[in-house]
């Protein structure tokens, strides 16, 4: 089946639209998972640790083969939620992976992959928990970091400095259009919140300006934007 006519790639689906995509016949070296199938597991997974699911939303490519999702925890901070980004193919470009991070804001660095699931004794519940073990140990430094970032005062030339490594240094893989939307955004802040000049704020101005991508990109650079300000933080 031509999953280009069953989901657009220029929107994001929910749950009950992700478990219609097909899956591809397995082979005798190759065992797909659906996609809808991993997500379930790691719902359950999460249930387990009394960790509830507030809202989740999905991304496939045209042909069906790669899966992004999010899912908004009820677990968070002040001001901020915790969230858990999946990815997962069926064509072996890159591995079911997790990472953990931060609702609208960003992801704590790029996609862990979990355990290999073409292993002959592969377990999909198994390799989740450890996968969310994994994830849960990185929100007390999460918390740590956004209160680090809301307090540091940053100047203007800074964060020029910042914005023009990202995109025209290439330093972050998002496409160089965003540059002038991410300087609109900190120099221009629609919220009054971000309106102080901090890293928060800037990294608000970035995860705004990332809302113009199709879900997939979007997904993708904001996996990447956590590793990025973790190097270029003054």
């Amino acid at each position: 089946m031509n999953t280009g006519t069953l989901i657009s790639y220029g929107k994001k689906i929910s749950r009950d639209e992700l478990a219609v995509i097909p899956t591809p016949d397995a082979t005798r070296t190759h065992q797909p998972i659906p996609h809808h199938k991993i997500v379930k597991s790691l719902i359950e997974t999460l249930s387990f640790r009394h960790i509830g699911v507030l809202k989740d939303e999905y991304a496939v490519s045209g042909n069906g083969m790669k899966m992004f999702g999010i899912l908004d925890l009820e677990t968070g901070f002040e001001g901020c939620r915790f969230s858990i980004g999946i990815r997962n193919s069926h064509d072996k470009s890159f591995r079911l992976a997790v990472t953990a991070g931060l609702r609208n804001m960003m992801f704590n660095g790029d996609f862990t992959p979990v355990l290999a699931k073409d292993s002959k004794n592969f377990s999909l519940q198994d390799c989740l928990c450890i996968g969310v073990d994994r994830m849960q140990r990185n929100f007390e430094p999460m918390k740590r970091q956004v209160e680090q970032w809301q307090e540091a005062q940053i100047a203007d030339v800074t964060a020029k400095l910042i914005i023009y490594r990202a995109f025209v240094d290439g330093e972050l893989e998002a496409p160089s259009s965003l540059m002038v939307a991410v300087h609109r955004n900190y120099f221009e802040p629609l919220h009054q919140e971000f309106s102080t000049r901090t890293l928060w704020s800037l990294c608000n101005a970035f995860t705004s300006a990332f809302k113009d991508l199709d879900p997939i990109p979007q997904f993708k650079a904001t996996a990447k934007l956590g590793e990025f300000f973790s190097k270029v933080q003054p």
